[in-house]
């Protein structure tokens, strides 16, 4: 259990890094949101001067960090001048949505690139081979606004996908299972939009995980004995090459957090990320610390279950059962 604790160690202090340098970077940018005030007639020095006391915009930046790292003790994460108000209530919708997106194109990822991959490692020069090799090598040359935008442009021509958002109109109206039914109708294209942006990288990663260990010897030697090929691909080349695998794991979360980013924005999905550009464009210094915040906590989160993953995995990392 020491290897799991060390690595939650880590992933604190990378909280406390990244939250740190987040609060110095943005409150280091020039302007504030009191200061768009100033080009306001109606709005009088003095005004003005009370709103950056009331919200502690005077105090240096370590002052201003300790303040937040207090907020947090409270349940708050800061105070959001834009909204006049606590930032958590703003977090805990944003973050469902985000994890909503996020966990079943990570899992539909997975699922496609783990067979796809491992079956063109066995089969290295054959025709499906080939076309996943030309079909990766297309989707990682398009950008993800482009994807985006090529998935939105096809959902209008159709008709048969909605056209950004969550849900529908009159989704208050509707029942509970036409609402389940409403999300997952919304959720497609995003979803798709996400899957096809981490896609060919995994599936590279496992052709080529997979593809060391078919060439090994005792891969071999099985497979001169007579074992089956889909066994000698499922059952001991993909349990050899998992190592590598599982770390990769974490590693696709970032990936998808940081296009999610993209994604939310062009299919008007409420996330994070259209709350931090937005934070952003408003210099809304504690909502913009508090969601780079929580997208860190995922990727820690999906990192930390890479290291659990791994831990039960490999028996070198378990000294006391070697």
């Amino acid at each position: 259990m020491r290897y799991l604790w060390r690595r939650l160690g880590h992933a604190v202090l990378v909280l406390l890094g990244v939250s740190f340098l987040t609060f110095v970077l943005a409150g280091a940018a020039p302007g504030s949101f009191v200061d768009e005030l100033r080009l306001d007639p109606r709005v009088s020095p003095e005004t003005i001067e009370a709103m950056r006391v009331r919200y502690g915009l005077n105090d240096t930046l370590p002052g201003q960090y300790l303040r937040w790292l207090q907020s947090i003790g409270r349940g708050e994460f800061g105070f959001s001048i834009a909204y006049n108000g606590p930032v958590a209530p703003l977090l805990w919708p944003r973050i469902r949505n985000t994890l909503l997106l996020t966990v079943p194109a990570t899992l539909l990822s997975w699922l496609i690139a783990l067979p796809l991959g491992t079956w063109s490692a066995g089969r290295r020069g054959g025709w499906l081979d080939r076309v996943a090799a030309g079909a990766t090598t297309t989707l990682l040359g398009i950008p993800e606004l482009v994807l985006g935008l090529g998935l939105l442009l096809l959902a209008v021509r159709t008709g048969y996908l909605p056209v950004g958002g969550m849900t529908s109109l009159n989704f208050e109206e509707m029942g509970r299972w036409q609402r389940v039914r409403d999300v997952i109708v919304h959720l497609v294209l995003p979803v798709t939009a996400l899957t096809l942006v981490s896609l060919p990288i995994l599936v590279r990663h496992v052709r080529a995980s997979v593809g060391e260990v078919v060439r090994a010897r005792f891969i071999q030697a099985a497979r001169a004995s007579g074992v089956p090929e889909r066994r000698l691909l499922v059952r001991h080349a993909l349990r050899t090459a998992a190592n590598p695998l599982i770390s990769l794991f974490g590693l696709s979360l970032a990936g998808l957090l940081s296009a999610s980013l993209v994604i939310e924005t062009i299919m008007s999905w409420p996330g994070l990320g259209p709350l931090l550009l937005d934070a952003v464009a408003a210099r809304d210094l504690h909502v913009v610390v508090a969601a780079v915040s929580c997208s860190t906590v995922l990727l820690v989160a999906g990192n930390l279950l890479a290291d659990g993953l791994l831990y039960l995995a490999d028996p070198r990392l378990r000294p006391e059962r070697a």
